[in-house]
């Protein structure tokens, strides 16, 4: 008698709760993930290239790849960057952690926007830093605050090991930094000799395009080191991103022991995405997104102003969020187990801070679910909030 089989082990990274809209992922929708269009990118990659696919890869990525890249930011950008700067990643994550490992001594100081990515918070905590929010209010970051900040810690005797933030439309805030901030900080980058690490995630999530100018496009050479992922763009599971930087920079991630041993990051998929690159696939996938994306951003704010109009919120230009602030006496944290009783999720804004803060706040993510759903999500949070109205506190 054949023996059952055991229970599969888990795919994926999301596992919803039955019954549950949990608005608190940024993960694309299932719709948006190009599955047939990858698989023949796939094919194309392995007819083209054959053996050469499946080897060890060109260090720094190959070269296809990096061509695409370099012309692709040069049509999404202000400018192109050279192949000598370019270094093909697993990812952002992946990039943001290369790049903290090549800038960053235990003990340094790297200072962070508020609010900013919350996990990106965890992966330059790895690195044994200290992460000091950077002086910043609801236009982003203060380039003359930071910079006295910066000489405030360096008569302190500490080294700032580099500036982290996300720009252009901002994971949690979905805001852009104004162009006349963007210019001051690189001039105090320049100044400090603090290097900018430009989160770029979100770049062709812009609603609509063009999304405005990196500010790696308008830095010094060696002030801004910007981070890039087809993450958003076609597909979180390809693992691929890149970062644009000066030459020694570039040099001196590829110097590195795993790259050494391993050679290129993902060259398989890497020579796959070039493939959908050049056919075509890429620029029809970006323009059919950004219509998805743009529809279930505007269900999303409908619904926030239908159901919870006490809700404060810019509407986002780009990007997969909505930071809602909440009146008093509301703190997003205590409201969370009332709406995760009435089946809706959501992240609690205080997590995207370093230092305390955002407690009125909450983020939600409009990219996983169809507008039927994002409103039902709504509903529901709504009637959490009327509910956390009336009631004592949940049991934590």
């Amino acid at each position: 008698m054949t023996a059952p089989r055991p229970p599969a082990l888990p795919v994926v990274q999301f596992r919803s709760r039955a019954g549950s809209i949990d608005l608190g992922w940024g993960h694309p929708h299932p719709a948006a993930l190009p599955v047939d269009a990858w698989a023949e990118a796939t094919r194309a990659a392995l007819r083209r290239y054959g053996d050469a696919a499946l080897t060890y890869g060109h260090a720094t990525g190959p070269g296809p790849l990096i061509e695409w890249l370099c012309e692709r930011l040069g049509e999404v950008d202000a400018a192109a960057p050279e192949p000598g700067q370019v270094f093909v990643t697993a990812g952002a994550s992946h990039a943001l952690d290369l790049v903290s490992s090549v800038l960053c001594r235990p003990g340094d100081v790297v200072l962070v926007d508020s609010p900013t990515y919350h996990l990106a918070l965890r992966v330059i905590a790895d690195h044994r830093v200290d992460t000091v929010p950077a002086p910043a209010d609801e236009d982003g970051i203060d380039p003359a605050a930071t910079a006295e900040l910066i000489r405030a810690l360096t008569r302190q005797g500490r080294r700032v090991a580099m500036l982290y933030l996300v720009p252009t439309f901002n994971n949690p805030t979905g805001r852009s930094l104004p162009a006349e901030r963007r210019a001051a900080l690189l001039a105090v980058a320049a100044h400090t000799g603090v290097p900018v690490v430009e989160d770029d995630t979100y770049r062709e999530l812009a609603y609509p395009a063009p999304a405005p100018a990196s500010l790696f496009s308008g830095a010094e050479p060696g002030t801004v080191v910007r981070i890039g992922s087809v993450a958003k763009s076609v597909a979180p599971g390809l693992r691929l991103g890149w970062l644009t930087a000066a030459p020694p920079v570039v040099r001196a991630v590829t110097e590195r022991g795993y790259v050494d041993s391993g050679g290129g990051v993902n060259h398989a998929s890497a020579l796959a995405l070039a493939e959908f690159a050049a056919s075509g696939a890429y620029r029809r996938h970006v323009e059919s997104i950004r219509v998805r994306y743009r529809r279930q951003r505007d269900a999303l704010v409908a619904a926030v102003r239908a159901e919870l109009p006490q809700a404060g919120f810019v509407v986002p230009d780009g990007g997969w969020f909505l930071w809602l602030r909440l009146p008093d006496p509301y703190d997003g944290t205590e409201l969370l187990p009332y709406a995760e009783a009435a089946g809706v999720g959501y992240v609690p804004g205080r997590v995207f801070f370093v230092a305390d803060g955002g407690h009125r706040h909450l983020r939600l993510s409009y990219s996983m679910f169809d507008p039927e759903t994002l409103a039902e999500g709504v509903r529901r949070l709504a009637g959490a909030y009327r509910t956390a109205g009336l009631s004592t506190p949940l049991p934590g």
